[in-house]
Order: structure tokens, then C-alpha cells, then sequence
């Protein structure tokens, strides 16, 4: 008997050991011999000022229970000589889309919803929703029912079908649809804006593609329709207070502008020239109604890592807990089904070597090869259009907020301040 056990038993004991291996080697425990490189991440900053990369930057590292560095470069208004600093407000764009994912979220966790619910059983409006399938010969769109209907999990991960209006000239029906109604016109409701984005015929049908969208807006949508308060009021409430994130909302004051960072377009010959201020202005401090899901909140690095360092303590920072550690958890795992092959994700695939959670890019492998940005299998993170970028690295114990203010979108900045933080050569883990 003992014979035939002790292999047996062996062979358990080997598997016993490599588990316990593996989970060691991806704790935290480990990462005590990881530190983020500050002064290699400040000389990035410095040099993407002085070769015209950007105007200026600020990055934010955060390790353990402290805080690992800051370091500013440049000038966050160029025509008035204001330095880039510690107090500078930006812009974060789609930034905002994890805050409004975790918002949502919370309402998850008190039953007002299902995942996998319709989305038409909390906004009626999108039970009339169609999906593109041509185009007559009169540049009508040819739509028809989608086979199944639209669920809060798609609206989570990108894969509902929703536009996000034509990025140049229209290329189809659906995009002529969305010029006309404007759904993300400042001068929308939310209610409005959803009213009119049903009307806009789906790109795909639910489920098949990962395409960037409006969703995210529609997630917004969702948190007034299920809390039944504004969107804002809900996110200043239950998250932007209980985080003491003061500094941070979608409706900012003339005060404010004093600290504000001029946005900068890169042109043709590479110069940086300031946006138009109306343009610049229009969506925090002219008082339009429209308040995004997809974008809008004005804030500081500090503030903004308050909100990663929330996600990187598995939905708690100092004794306040904002989500339960399954639910950040649940965010920050792949949610895209295998069916949803390269082809059909877009630009997601060019984010490194992972897939989509709720609101998050989620690293699923290290990186492939030299040219994809450096990063640790389990992370997650998202960015901004003006090249803003944030990531929460578990395994590291690791929160970086890494703020500029250049449109368009510079992914060579990403690149290598990540190169930076990590070096060059990291591999994605021990």
C-alpha cells in the first residue's frame, strides 16, 4: 500500500509546491525588489520638454505605503511662463471613464442590477435600437433587430455595437445619424444624450466586436437612472468625498483657471500650438449641462492617485472602502470573449499583450517585444486623449499617474515613461 502511495503522494506534494512557489512569486512580497527608477522617469520628463515632445508633464509614482517620487518638467500655460507643478489642473478626458466604471459598479454591489440584465429593461429607449447592415441607395441606412439585446456587461466592456460619432468625414449611415443628432453635444442631458445615441443604428451587433464607444456615457446614464441623483452628485458623494479627492469634478469655477494647463495640438510641422480657449474651455467652465461618463473630470495627479491608489488597495484607501476587493477584481480581468478575435478589437490590440475588463485595458501577458510598452502581467490601466495615462500594477504594489496636456494622442510618450519607470529591459514580472 505504502508503495503505491508514495508516488502518489510525491507527485502531490511537487504540485503542492509549485503552487505555493507560484503565489509567492506573485505577491507583492516580491516586488521588494522592484523600485520604479525616479530620476530616470524625471530625465524623460526633462528631455520630452526640451525636444518639443510636449510642453510639459508631471509624473507621480506610488509604491507600497508611500510615496515613491514626483518630478514636473515645462510649462503648463507656455504663453505665460506658468510651470507645470504639483497643483496643476488637467484635463483627463477618458480618465474619467474607470471613475464612472467604479460608480456603476457600486450600484452593482447594492442589487440595483444584473450584469447580464438588458440594457433596455433600466433605459427603455434602447429597445428600439438597430443595427447597421447597409445602406440604400440613397445613403439610407438599412437596419435590422439585433439578435440579442444589448446587456450592462457590453455596455462595461466596449462590445454593446455603440458608435462614437465619425472621427473625420462620415463613413457610413450610422455616422451620418450621429452627426445629425449630436447625442455628446454639450447642450445635452445625459438623458438627453441617451435619447438620441438609441436612435444612432449599432456598428456591430452585440457582443462580436470591441469597438470604443459612447458606452461609457451610457454607463453615466445608468448611475442617474438607478441612484436617481445627477451623475456628478453621485461621483462627488460616494467617491470624489470619501476619497478627500476636493480637487476634482466636471464643473469648475473662474478661480480655477489660475491652475489650469493650456491644451496643446500638435501641427503638421511638429510645433505644439494652444487650443482655441473656447474649445478649451467649453466643457467645464461654461456651464453646459452635459456632464460625461466618457470624460470631463478636471483634476490634480495627487488627487487623481488617490483614485488609483483606491483600486490598488482592492477598493480601499485609508479606512474607507469605495468597492469590495472581488469587484475591483472583477473589473480588472478580461472580460472579452475569445470568439472576439484581434481583427475585431480595433486599436486595443496595439494597448500591449491583453484585453478589456470594465473600464480598464487589463495586461493579460508581459510584454511581446521591445516595442510594446513595458508593463507587469495584471495590470490595468487607461488613458486620456491629451496623452494623460494612469496604471495600477498589483504585483509591484505600484500606482503611477503620468500627466500632460498634447492632442493628439502621443502613445511614444506612454512608451517611455513606462521605459523609464521600469527600464527597458523588464521582462513583466519575476
Amino acid at each position: 500500500m505504502g508503495q503505491i502511495a508514495s508516488p502518489v503522494f510525491r507527485r502531490a506534494l511537487m504540485r503542492l509546491w509549485g503552487a505555493l512557489a507560484a503565489l509567492v512569486l506573485a505577491t507583492p512580497l516580491a516586488a521588494q525588489e522592484f523600485e520604479p527608477d525616479c530620476a530616470a522617469a524625471e530625465e524623460f520628463l526633462g528631455k520630452a520638454v526640451e525636444q518639443g515632445r510636449t510642453v510639459g508633464a508631471s509624473v507621480l509614482i506610488w509604491q507600497g505605503s508611500e510615496e515613491a517620487c514626483f518630478a514636473a518638467s515645462g510649462d503648463a500655460v507656455r504663453e505665460e511662463g506658468k510651470a507645470f507643478s504639483r497643483d496643476t489642473l488637467v484635463q483627463v478626458f477618458s480618465m474619467t471613464k474607470p471613475v464612472t466604471g467604479v460608480a456603476l459598479m457600486q450600484l452593482w454591489e447594492r442589487g440595483a442590477f444584473g450584469l447580464d440584465d438588458p440594457l433596455q429593461w433600466y433605459l427603455p429607449e434602447y429597445q428600439a435600437t438597430r443595427v447597421l447592415t447597409g445602406e440604400g441607395e440613397d445613403g439610407s441606412a438599412i437596419v435590422a433587430q439585433p439578435k440579442r439585446a444589448i446587456t450592462v456587461r457590453d455596455v462595461l466592456r466596449h462590445t454593446a455595437g455603440f458608435s462614437y460619432g465619425p472621427g473625420g468625414e462620415p463613413q457610413n449611415a450610422a455616422d451620418r445619424t450621429w452627426q445629425e443628432l449630436d447625442p455628446l453635444s454639450a447642450d445635452n442631458t445625459l438623458a438627453q444624450f441617451s435619447q438620441k445615441l438609441a436612435q444612432v443604428p449599432l456598428l456591430y451587433e452585440p457582443g462580436t466586436h470591441w469597438s470604443y464607444s459612447a458606452g461609457v456615457d451610457v454607463q453615466a446614464r445608468l448611475v442617474e437612472v438607478l441612484s436617481g441623483q445627477p451623475f456628478d452628485s453621485y461621483v462627488k458623494q460616494h467617491i470624489f468625498d470619501p476619497l478627500g479627492m476636493a480637487d476634482s469634478g466636471w464643473k469648475r469655477d473662474e478661480a480655477d483657471l489660475a491652475r489650469l494647463a493650456r491644451i496643446y495640438i500638435a501641427q503638421d510641422d511638429g510645433t505644439l500650438e494652444a487650443m482655441p480657449r473656447d474649445e478649451w474651455l467649453k466643457a467645464n467652465f461654461m456651464g453646459k449641462p452635459m456632464t460625461m461618463g466618457g470624460s470631463g473630470i478636471v483634476t490634480t495627479v495627487d488627487d487623481y492617485m488617490r483614485f488609483a491608489r483606491m483600486l490598488l488597495g482592492e477598493g480601499e484607501l485609508d479606512g474607507v472602502r469605495i468597492l469590495e476587493p472581488a469587484t475591483v477584481q472583477l473589473m480588472a480581468t478580461d472580460h472579452l470573449d475569445p470568439r472576439i478575435g484581434p481583427e475585431n478589437r480595433s486599436w486595443l490590440v496595439g494597448k500591449g499583450n491583453g484585453g478589456f475588463g470594465f473600464d480598464f485595458f487589463v495586461r493579460t501577458g508581459p510584454p511581446r517585444d521591445a516595442e510594446e510598452n513595458r508593463g507587469t502581467t495584471g495590470e490595468f490601466f487607461w488613458d486620456g486623449l491629451p496623452s494623460m495615462l494612469f496604471w495600477v500594477d498589483p504585483v509591484q504594489d505600484m500606482a503611477v499617474v503620468f500627466a500632460t496636456q498634447k492632442i493628439d494622442f502621443d502613445g511614444t510618450l506612454h512608451h517611455d515613461i513606462r521605459d523609464a519607470i521600469y527600464g527597458a529591459d523588464y521582462t513583466g514580472a519575476k
